[in-house]
């Protein structure tokens, strides 16, 4: 069961879900809550000679945060925006910070803007539960599949999350292997 945006409005009301920084009005649509971006990022550039041909993510002692580390670069958008090239994929953060407690019994899904998808933007790429028991800022995977850069500013809505009632309460909350993500190197634990 999906939630409206009524239904989100009083589970926020009654502390089932945390946002932080609260949400605009100008934010809920129908059964959606826009999100915002954040300045940190993380960069992708090109593979240097240091690092092999392929990343073997199931081999004893691979790391994906140290991949991530050595494989990216911590950036900030600027005042003036950043440009994002085509066929170039960042890790962004939403501004905001949720809080979906394990016993209210909601998860979430994050999913990009039609308006933004519609230029090439994508904002994850295969990921888009989140879990009861999940606290923090949300990452994103963004990309420009589109022909022409497109400029990402501060604050811009970047995704939406959709509400989902679960059946029954989770036996522990999100503890995946992001469960301390980090944003620009920054703990978002």
């Amino acid at each position: 069961m999906i939630l409206t945006d009524r239904e989100i409005r009083i589970s926020i009301e009654r502390g089932l879900i945390e946002v932080n920084p609260s949400p605009a009005p100008s934010a809920y649509s129908s059964t959606a809550l826009d999100l915002t971006l954040d300045a940190p990022f993380r960069s992708y550039r090109a593979p240097s000679q240091s690092i092999g041909q392929y990343l073997d993510p199931f081999a004893d002692g691979f790391s994906i945060s140290e991949a991530i580390d050595t494989l990216t670069t911590a950036e900030t958008i600027s005042l003036q925006g950043y440009d994002l090239t085509p066929n170039h994929l960042i890790l962004a953060w939403t501004k905001e910070r949720i809080n979906l407690r394990t016993e209210a019994r909601i998860a979430a899904r994050v999913e990009g803007k039609s308006s933004l998808a519609r230029l090439g933007l994508l904002v994850h790429l295969t990921a888009p539960t989140i879990h009861a028991g999940f606290a923090r800022p949300i990452q994103l995977e963004i990309i420009n599949m589109g022909k022409l850069p497109i400029r990402l500013r501060v604050g811009m809505p970047i995704c939406q999350l959709i509400f989902e009632q679960t059946v029954g309460v989770a036996e522990k909350g999100y503890s995946g292997r992001f469960a301390h993500q980090s944003a620009a190197g920054i703990t978002q634990g």
